[in-house]
């Protein structure tokens, strides 16, 4: 019997409860002497402000020998403090730095605003220039990150291409980040890490806001919508060690963080528009602000053009409201929602001979297009206990569709798809359609509680989830050119109707030792229903070939991070955490209906293990390096056996858990300001230096395999061959140079090659569905211009040297074949902001 949502409560509640309930100090401090006379015990949490009252980022904030940077909210915790008087410092880059005195206590929390003011006019000629990634600090938010893999990349700091979501950009200073680069509307984002597969992002629990945006991310977990990364405040990056909090996948987690109404203004306007080559158009417009208790911001942001190859026009259209109310001193209440609507027409794949012989843009499909409307709303609550305990409540849903007509893609890459290859005539094309409808709730608890002289963090969570996908396939479309999904048949050649309910509770506790280590056991409990009815397709008759598949199971996953601080700036982090990726809809619907699934079909599980090394030295060196291990059992395939209770000879394709693979290795993160390591005057330019790098090896460590020779199996294992998409090396380098308010960046991205399948397969087959994809460079330019206060230039170069190349082959969708990354494109963009 599955626990129950009532169950799974009571449980968190019992755990948490302790740390809720107020004690007096001295139930938390050791009565010996010896504990009494160490002092620590106590924290200061607080907030780091400009004199417009708006948050501060990356500045430092000090007291005795611990220390800690503001988060994008301008929030800073420090733990394990000395009781008594203390002073308090702020220091920071072109800032006046800040002192105050306050007194601490044993085993209590107390809470600052500190407010800074700039340094500039002081330092003529003086640049200011962020790091646009840095790692979190031990608590973001209600996220325990402490002793995990993390990034957080702000978006205002980068000279990218932000009006096509150029993610090899983005992505740039996050070392491993795997790009494939088969669209170039940038809709997709298709990134993955550590040799897992970038389709959609769906090895990532990917998320908006905190809140889940993918389809359903336990059975059918790709990201069709992406928010526009012009409205984009921050990405967060957690590694395998997410699993914890998030669930699946393997990857983490990757959480989009929008943009939010300042603080300080009752109205303010921005907009930037955009124009590119192959007919690019663009326009960003947001307004938000803050009036009494009530904060607001909104976006609108359109963006259409031709693409770089032929027939990939596309037209997108996003749009956002966000409103919070300060309810009272310690809730806030806020509503949101967030609406997508796209269509964009796909050029197909390419072979080999015409991607090296032909002209590489060109399209033998000029009548593919898809569509993905997508409608996500959310409701959130959070209340401040206390200046140790806060809870969070957030609430989302999804009204989504995922619509495609083209060519089945059976089609071949050579066949033209204006005609029927058989008859002559116009083909009918093939409508796909997809409906999604999600419901779920998350609710978060943080807090700090003393024990044995320390402070301490404990973060707990619920979740339960539904989601409901309509799946109508193999439609009959008409002849034209254009997007129409109206059928030209009674009904759909395959109906499916799946369901997925998903509950889960997880705890996390940071156990500080000392002033220097921290422990974080953690525990995550899953439980998942599968269901699946229809049919897969119609006999001639008109009867249906029945479909019938439940899945029901819980998981638990479980880990522990510890971090040592070696300094004030530097610490060591270890992490080992399990987790496992779902059966998905795909995996329980067989591609024939000759095909058999196996009954015992499991998910795939695993684990993450990571040991690092990171932090900054004399305000001039950032770093982060760090050595992985994946293990990632019970992967889904397909073999052949006999049909079981029938004659010899008669055999069936099985879809089961085949293989294991381990992906292993060292990824490294180094930023230098050059100029200023020399010189030690921060008042001359910024040169900042980067080097993002990952080393992998990931291979199979058993994969079953069978072939059908003269009627006989022949069984066969891919032991020690490379996982596909997996490249032996991604090495990214770049330079940033800033001056006043004028910024530019060029980097360097050098992909190995790739195989496509388990087989390692290195000539490419007729189709160009299989084979080697080779190592590519692309080097991108982009600049940033502000002046008179209001308003920025922007603009840059991807692919300055027009190189080409490609990053994945399709078997099917969106292909059959090659699919080319873009030449050489740019953008120019100009900003106001009122």
């Amino acid at each position: 019997m599955f626990p129950t949502p009532t169950l799974l409560l009571c449980t968190t509640l019992a755990v948490t409860a302790p740390a809720l309930v107020p004690a007096p100090a001295s139930a938390y401090v050791l009565p010996d002497a010896a504990s009494l006379e160490t002092g620590r015990g106590a924290t200061l949490t607080g907030t780091v402000l400009d004199r417009t009252g708006q948050p501060v980022e990356g500045v430092l904030v000090s007291v005795a020998d611990r220390s800690a940077l503001t988060d994008a909210r301008g929030e800073f915790r420090l733990y394990g403090l000395p009781a008594g008087e203390v002073t308090v410092t702020v220091t920071g880059l072109s800032i006046k730095p800040v002192t105050q005195t306050t007194t601490l206590q044993n085993s209590q929390a107390q809470t600052l605003q500190l407010t800074i003011e700039e340094a500039v006019r002081e330092l003529a000629g003086v640049t200011v220039a962020a790091k646009a990634t840095r790692y979190a600090p031990e608590v973001d938010g209600t996220t325990v990150t402490a002793g995990k893999k993390n990034e957080v990349v702000q978006l205002s700091k980068l000279d990218a291409n932000l009006v096509v979501n150029s993610s090899r950009q983005v992505f740039a200073k996050v070392p491993g980040i795997t790009v494939w680069e088969s669209d170039g509307s940038g809709q997709q984002i298709n990134v993955a890490t550590r040799g897992l597969s970038p389709n959609r992002s769906w090895e990532f629990n990917t998320r908006q806001n905190g809140y889940d945006i993918s389809s359903d991310p336990f059975g059918y977990p790709e990201a069709y919508y992406n928010p526009p990364l012009e409205a984009v405040e921050r990405i967060q990056i957690i590694r395998g060690g997410g699993s914890l909090q998030y669930g699946p996948q393997f990857g983490g987690l990757l959480n989009y963080e929008l943009k939010r109404g300042p603080r300080d203004k009752k109205v303010e306007f921005e907009t930037s528009n955009s124009v590119g080559n192959n007919g690019l158009l663009s326009t960003y417009n947001s307004l938000g602000g803050t009036v009494g208790k009530v904060s607001y911001f909104g976006y609108y942001q359109q963006r259409v053009g031709g693409g770089w190859r032929d027939n990939s026009e596309f037209n997108i259209r996003n749009a956002h409201a966000n409103v919070t109310l300060q309810a009272t001193d310690k809730l806030r209440l806020g509503a949101e929602i967030s609406h997508l609507y796209y269509v964009i027409q796909q050029p197909g794949g390419l072979t080999d001979a015409q991607f090296y012989q032909d002209n590489v843009r060109r399209s033998s499909r000029a009548r593919n297009w898809f569509s993905t409307p997508w409608t996500i709303p959310a409701f959130t609550a959070d209340y401040q206990f206390s200046d140790r305990t806060r809870l969070s409540l957030k609430t989302f849903g999804l009204l989504g569709e995922r619509n495609s007509i083209g060519l089945a893609s059976s089609v071949g890459v050579n066949q033209p798809d204006a005609v029927n290859p058989a008859t002559g005539q116009p083909a009918n094309r093939q409508i796909d359609r997809d409906r999604y409808r999600n419901l779920g709730a998350e609710l978060r608890l943080l807090t700090d509680y003393g024990l044995l002289g320390q402070q301490h963090t404990l973060a707990a969570g619920l979740r339960g989830a539904g989601a409901y996908l309509t799946r109508r396939q193999l439609g009959k479309g008409d002849t034209g050119r254009n997007f129409n999904l109206d059928l030209q048949a009674p009904r759909f050649g395959r109906e499916l109707d799946f369901r997925t309910r998903n509950y889960a509770a997880f705890v996390e506790n940071i156990f500080r030792v000392g002033s220097r280590l921290t422990l974080t056991p953690g525990l995550r409990l899953e439980v998942i229903d599968n269901e699946g009815r229809g049919y897969l397709s119609l006999n001639a008759d008109g009867s249906e070939n029945r479909l019938t598949q439940d899945s029901r199971r819980r998981v638990l996953l479980y880990g522990a991070g510890a971090e040592y601080r070696l300094t004030d700036q530097t610490n060591l982090y270890a992490n080992y955490s399990r987790a496992f990726r779902p059966v998905t809809f795909g995996d329980l619907t067989p591609p024939a209906t000759s095909d058999v699934i196996d009954p015992n079909l499991r998910d795939a599980t695993g684990y993450n293990a990571e040991l690092g090394y990171r932090g900054t030295w004399a305000d001039v060196l950032t770093f982060d390096v760090d050595a992985f291990w994946l293990h990632y059992n019970d992967r889904i395939g397909t073999l052949r056996r006999p049909v079981p209770g029938r004659a010899a000879g008669q055999t069936q394709q099985f879809r089961t858990n085949i293989g294991t693979s381990v992906h292993k290795g060292v990824e490294a993160y180094l930023e230098l300001n050059l100029i200023h390591a020399l010189t030690r005057n921060f008042q001359l330019p910024r040169l900042d230096v980067f080097v993002s790098s990952a080393v992998l090896d990931a291979r199979y460590t058993q994969l079953r395999t069978t072939t059908l020779t003269a009627g006989n199996i022949q069984e066969g294992d891919l032991k020690d061959n490379r996982v596909e998409y997996t490249p032996k090396y991604t090495h990214r380098v770049g330079a940033t140079f800033a001056y006043k308010t004028f910024s530019t960046t060029a980097q360097l991205t050098r992909v190995a090659q790739v195989f496509t399948d388990a087989n390692n397969t290195v000539a490419p087959n007729a189709a160009a569905t299989t084979g080697r994809v080779p190592g590519y460079s692309v080097t991108d330019v982009s600049a940033t211009y502000r002046f008179a206060k209001r308003f920025t230039l922007r603009g840059g170069v991807n692919n300055v040297f027009d190189k080409n190349y490609f990053t994945r082959r399709s078997g099917g969708y969106p292909g059959p074949g090659l699919l080319p990354a873009d030449g050489r494109t740019w953008f120019a963009s100009v900003g106001l902001k009122l």
